[in-house]
């Protein structure tokens, strides 16, 4: 770590006023130490004195209550604590200094949540543009298994949302739409056929994700519904419908995504389209946002263009 960002973080270990309890820079030091070979270069490493690496290797120990390294006049090595307490010490520090970095140098990554299939088979060339436009700014996808695709549970900055939510809560835009199609088993007799009826749904059984599927018996009129098995998510989905007991009825995005040996997708006739949304927080929104709005809002724009645009 750079000794300004090891100062920094230091800082905020002595801020919170617990001088005997386990402190970044405890970690830091026993990290240090074992990755140079000495405590010399640890100092030199970290920017602070040997003498500072040497008390907060023997605060570290003391705190945990065992030795931590085998130190001769020539070597250092880890005990069998040592490996142990190092192993969780690096994923830790790695954390903490993605924290310091996207505190003090804005916001450098964009996190985009979803249930099922992000942008579907915009998918890559929304990954491939972003890239190029705004190489400044990391682009990760999260697949989270909930109705607002990981925003709520706070793990990314925008959400696609395809499922029916309640958006009062969320700032939100409408970027396209899909069309639904039928999943079934590849060697189901519509396998052949070049698109189903919304009406002849009704006679199979269907795979239904109560919590974050777009598909609900609503688009069936009452008497007509047709049976369901409920999942849990995507991959048990997939699996309900490859083993023939059941169909699905999906948006085109996770026919683009989800494509399975034993799995055939077909158009469903007679069905709206699915809304595709980006959902973000009302306060503290991501500066990226609306950039990413923009690009998801051309990408389904540009979908029945001729196969010279970017599909």
């Amino acid at each position: 770590m750079h000794p300004q960002r090891y100062r920094y973080a230091e800082r905020m270990d002595e801020h919170r006023g617990n001088s005997t309890g386990l402190e970044l820079k405890h970690l830091r030091c026993l990290v240090a130490i074992v990755d140079t070979g000495s405590f010399t270069d640890a100092a030199l490493e970290l920017g602070i004195s040997q003498a500072a690496v040497s008390r907060n290797l023997l605060a570290l120990e003391k705190i945990l209550g065992v030795r931590l390294l085998h130190r001769t006049s020539r070597t250092v090595a880890p005990t069998t604590a040592g490996v142990q307490v190092l192993a969780r010490a690096r994923p830790l520090l790695a954390g903490a200094d993605d924290l310091v970095t996207e505190a003090t140098t804005g916001h450098s990554r964009l996190h985009i949540g979803h249930a099922w299939s992000a942008f579907g088979r915009h998918t890559n060339e929304f990954q491939r543009r972003w890239h190029e436009d705004h190489p400044e700014i990391e682009l990760r996808l999260i697949r989270h298994n909930s109705s607002t695709g990981g925003l709520a549970e706070g793990l990314c900055d925008l959400a696609v949302i395809r499922a029916p939510l309640d958006l009062k809560a969320w700032s939100h835009a409408l970027v396209g739409h899909e069309h639904r199609y039928v999943a079934l088993a590849s060697d189901d007799p519509w396998a052949r056929r070049r698109s189903i009826r919304l009406g002849e749904v009704s006679t199979r059984t269907l795979a239904l994700d109560r919590r974050t599927g777009t598909t609900t018996l609503n688009l069936w009129p009452e008497g007509e519904r047709p049976a369901v098995e409920y999942i849990h998510d995507i991959d048990d989905w997939l699996a309900a419908i490859a083993s023939g007991r059941c169909v699905g009825v999906t948006p085109r995005g996770t026919a683009a995504q989800y494509r399975r040996d034993g799995i055939t997708y077909r158009p469903l006739r007679d069905a709206e389209p699915v809304p595709i949304h980006l959902i973000w927080r009302r306060q503290d929104p991501h500066p990226a946002t609306h950039a990413a709005v923009a690009l998801a809002i051309d990408l389904y724009r540009e979908t029945g263009k001729p196969r010279h645009s970017h599909e």
